[in-house]
């Protein structure tokens, strides 16, 4: 149960950080939608990354939503489904987790935009 708890409050964790903090709740007009490298490049910007920071701060985020696949695949694959609670917990340590990563990466008026970039995004389960 665990583990598929921590499956699901990973999506919504790499998600929220992969998407654009800013992008309409629909999606863009037009229905096209930000690619991976897209949404690396707004958060590049909103944080003013060095070209050496962006690859780092990329590489932590890639590790994360491949664990955070592979928790949902097992999650999937074993049929559980986590309680609200669960998965807000879950997605609060893998926000810990994701910060600690990117603590040593970031100068700590970046990490401050991070965190705040994150806080907006909000609990899961909340529309963005």
């Amino acid at each position: 149960m665990k583990v598929s708890l921590f499956a699901v409050a990973a999506l919504w964790v790499g998600t929220a950080l992969a998407q654009s903090p800013e992008a309409p709740p629909g999606g863009p007009p037009g229905g096209h939608h930000e690619s991976a490298a897209q949404r690396m490049d707004h958060l590049a910007t909103l944080l003013d990354l060095t070209a050496d920071q962006k690859t780092q701060v990329q590489a932590v985020l890639d590790e994360e939503h491949a664990k955070m696949k592979a928790a949902h695949d097992q999650a999937e694959s074993s049929g559980t489904k986590p309680t609200f609670e669960q998965m807000k917990a879950a997605h609060e340590q893998m926000q810990q987790d994701t910060l600690a990563k990117l603590k040593p990466i970031l100068t700590a008026d970046q990490l401050k935009k991070f965190q705040v970039l994150m806080a907006e995004r909000g609990p899961p389960g909340r529309p963005h």
